[in-house]
């Protein structure tokens, strides 16, 4: 016995409490013998390198390239996409990819290249391969933007996965984006991070790595071109990132390193070249395209662990009301299941649930439930029963179920690899509808088992089916939560299949926006926690996952007046937008911080009402194009230095640029400006781009910039749509895009594109058609002028 575990098993008793105490201390003992027993001791090993080049084999967009101990498959798309993979590996079968793969360049070809090496040019990239195995991506141009050093591989002696290494190279002015959500980020510091879906077990700040979404998503931008490399592999491992330095040395640029290291599971590679838009589009055209968030949630939400009963759940509704307060939805967390178990609901405290909804639902307000995947292991439990039955949970080696210790306490898992399974859970969501809930978040499910020491999750001998081809949790663990909230979208879609499903998720992994988003997870409160909660939704959204948010005010603790109110005008500039705490912290209804931090709070929830019209826009983009609604400043012009190392704010679209206040006791702050005319929407003063201005930031709100010649989407006065045209500098054509809505339902409706420019004295706003130029069919209010 190890005498840390021993002292981790007294403190977890006396910490938790006996009974759930002495069931995380029995969970890690018995996951430490469970994975002692179920997996193979690592031994000995035998490294290998791919070796020199032996023959070659042309094929559809590229080839093979056998080298003596290994070979390579090359593959162009017509989409531009460049997929590798090493000793056989091919695209498929892959969690993250949807449908067919696309289908190959027919005019990419494998030819021989210098130095006994070979490549394939195509139009909008070239791949060559060194005689030893280097991968090499090139723009059109001949610059190289990542070179793959010959892979490495340690094969165990009596057989096993491999372990694996994949050392890059990248320009010296590269910066490093994505891996998920990472609190440190957007931009990936020097150091390394690990690929492995983690729940901190408490509430986390900008220096806690991993976290609950990690994805072998790398998005790289340098003057050449930007570039997205995603290594398909769902296994544990670690990523070290090394930005280069140019004129180091004698005066040579040193690369930016990239070492991927990972225990298991296939090498195989897919990049795409070009603008952050293009690049974006070709990822979602790959892994899938966001799912779309009916109208109601790009609207303020409100949760609580710890409502507690319907009266509160009234009590909190009402204050909205009478405050005049806007809010969209309210979220049920664990408290209102029976004894926390799943799809349950405890009569005594939410005894006329569905009533409550319907009430909530006349009023404009949604009821959204938490779903979490752990199964009271307990006859009796109508889940835990039928999952039985259904042979739906995860089994050691030797049959038995594997249980592991949550908020219900012992409990099983579904294997939400396995289709059968995934179709029984989503029939599950049921139960739910008929409670009334329109909307479903996902907890626990990275996933989550409680233990007193060692890893809180399943052992990694756990079997699962993995979609027949069979395996354990170390290749299933980080595609858990991905699989679980298809399980539930899918269901949802049968279900009820006239709405769009909203389902979002503390974890998941690459391909997880087509099924919904995510949050934050318990993020600290206090201004480190602000800051990183900005990172994690940009973070996401550079990974392809455009909708998510933090816990506004954080999960834990009391927030001061001015740490609440501005976590909650930054959380009305983010796709979701939700105030949640911990049943220990203090509250986060606007009213609890005063009368100044009331009366700005509702500044905030009327301004983000009136631009709902601009998110769904932005919402069905993210559908069309993978464009993410949070983009970083440089998303534009990555090419600009300044802004590749700008974190402190973002553009919402193309259209707005917002500055939150991440600093306590700031009224001004500096913002760094892409280049063009921008307005200060507060006061309409224009500034000019590129370049860094002091803005005026006072309490009251943050500072929130219009592109000059931006078109806008707004709810007028009326509730009906309007466009808010933001006057383009003189000589200057301006516009921008408009996506109709009704709500909710699957109508694909018309993008309407507009144009406005100077005509004369007077800016003129027009809609673009295939028949011409028309006027336009909404409300035109125009802002800036006298500024031109």
């Amino acid at each position: 016995m190890d005498g840390r575990d021993l002292v981790r098993s007294m403190k977890a008793v006396g910490s938790v409490g006996s009974a759930q105490g002495l069931r995380t201390v029995r969970a890690a003992w018995r996951r430490r013998r469970a994975d002692a027993s179920g997996l193979p001791p690592r031994g000995a090993e035998r490294a290998r390198v791919p070796g020199p080049v032996r023959e070659v084999e042309p094929g559809p967009g590229g080839g093979v390239v056998r080298f003596s101990r290994s070979e390579l498959q090359v593959t162009v798309a017509v989409n531009g996409a460049v997929f590798w993979g090493w000793d056989g590996a091919g695209p498929e079968p892959s969690y993250a990819l949807i449908g067919r793969c696309p289908e190959p360049d027919p005019r990419a070809v494998l030819e021989p290249d210098k130095d006994g090496g070979w490549r394939v040019v195509a139009e909008r990239v070239t791949v060559a391969v060194s005689r030893h195995g280097a991968v090499e991506v090139l723009t059109p141009g001949g610059v190289t933007l990542r070179r793959d050093l010959p892979p490495r591989w340690w094969e165990p002696v009596g057989g096993g996965p491999a372990r694996w290494m994949q050392r890059s190279e990248v320009a010296a002015d590269a910066r490093f984006f994505g891996l998920g959500g990472r609190a440190s980020g957007p931009r990936l510091r020097d150091g390394t991070y690990r690929l492995w879906n983690s729940d901190p077990g408490r509430p986390f700040g900008p220096d806690d790595d991993p976290l609950y979404v990690t994805m072998p998503v790398q998005l790289v931008v340098a003057d050449a071109a930007t570039h997205l490399a995603f290594h398909d592999t769902s296994w544990d491992g670690t990523v070290t990132l090394r930005e280069g330095e140019e004129g180091a040395g004698s005066g040579h640029d040193r690369a930016g390193t990239c070492e991927l290291r990972m225990d298991g599971g296939p090498l195989r590679c897919w990049v795409m070249v070009g603008t952050p838009a293009r690049v974006l589009l070709a990822w979602a055209s790959l892994t899938g395209a966001p799912a779309l968030p009916p109208a109601w949630a790009l609207g303020h939400h409100h949760g609580r662990w710890g409502f507690g009963s319907e009266q509160e759940v009234r009590r909190i509704v009402s204050g909205y009301q009478q405050r005049g307060l806007l809010l969209d939805a309210v979220h049920l967390d664990i408290d209102h299941y029976d004894a926390h178990q799943v799809f349950t609901v405890d009569q005594d405290r939410f005894p006329k649930l569905p009533v409550l909804a319907e009430e909530l639902r006349r009023d404009g307000i949604r009821l959204v439930s938490i779903v979490d995947p752990a199964v009271k292991a307990e006859s009796g439990n109508v889940v835990f029963d039928a999952g039985t039955d259904e042979e739906a949970f995860v089994r050691d080696g030797a049959g038995r179920l594997v249980r592991g210790v949550v908020w219900p306490g012992e409990a099983v898992h579904p294997d939400f690899t396995h289709a059968r399974v995934r179709q029984w859970w989503g029939r599950l969501y049921q139960e739910r509808l008929a409670q009334g809930f329109s909307g479903f978040w996902h907890d626990m499910n990275e996933p989550t088992s409680f233990a007193a020491f060692g890893e809180s999750t399943l052992p990694r001998s756990a079997r699962h089916a993995l979609e027949g081809r069979g395996g354990d949790h170390r290749e299933a663990h980080n595609v858990y939560a991905l699989c679980m909230a298809r399980a539930a979208y899918e269901g949802l879609r049968e279900l009820a299949p006239q709405e769009r499903p909203f389902v979002f998720s503390r974890s998941g992994w690459a391909g997880m926006q087509r099924y919904g988003g995510s949050w934050s997870g318990d993020v600290a409160t206090g201004w480190p926690g602000l800051r990183a909660s900005l990172s994690l939704v940009m973070g996401l959204g550079l990974c392809g996952v455009p909708y998510s948010g933090p816990d506004v005010g954080g999960y834990d603790g009391s927030p001061s007046p001015e740490l609440y109110l501005r976590w909650f005008q930054l959380g009305s500039y983010l796709p979701l937008f939700r105030t949640h705490a911990s049943h220990r912290a203090g509250r986060r209804e606007p009213w609890e911080f005063g009368a100044d931090v009331l009366e700005h709070a509702r500044v905030a929830l009327v301004e983000r009402r009136r631009l709902l019209p601009y998110f769904v826009t932005l919402a069905h983009l993210a559908r069309r194009t993978g464009a993410p609604y949070v983009r970083p400043l440089w998303w534009s012009a990555p090419e600009d230095r300044s802004l590749r190392d700008c974190e402190d704010a973002f553009l919402l679209g193309d259209c707005l640029l917002v500055a939150p206040v991440l600093d306590p006791g700031a009224d001004r702050r500096a913002v760094q400006l892409p280049r063009g005319r921008w307005y200060d929407t507060a006061t309409g003063q224009a500034y000019e781009g590129p370049g860094q201005v002091l803005v005026d930031a006072p309490l009251s709100r943050i500072p929130v910039l219009a592109r000059a010649g931006a078109v806008i989407p707004v709810r007028g006065a009326d509730g009906g749509l309007e466009l808010e045209v933001w006057a383009p500098a003189r000589g200057r054509v301006g516009g921008g895009l408009v996506v109709p809505d009704a709500g909710d339902g699957w109508d694909e409706p018309e993008v309407e594109r507009y144009v406005a420019r100077w005509e004369d004295s007077r800016v003129v706003v027009e809609r673009e058609g295939e028949d011409g130029l028309s006027e336009p069919p909404h409300p035109v209010r125009v802002r800036g002028l006298g500024t031109g």
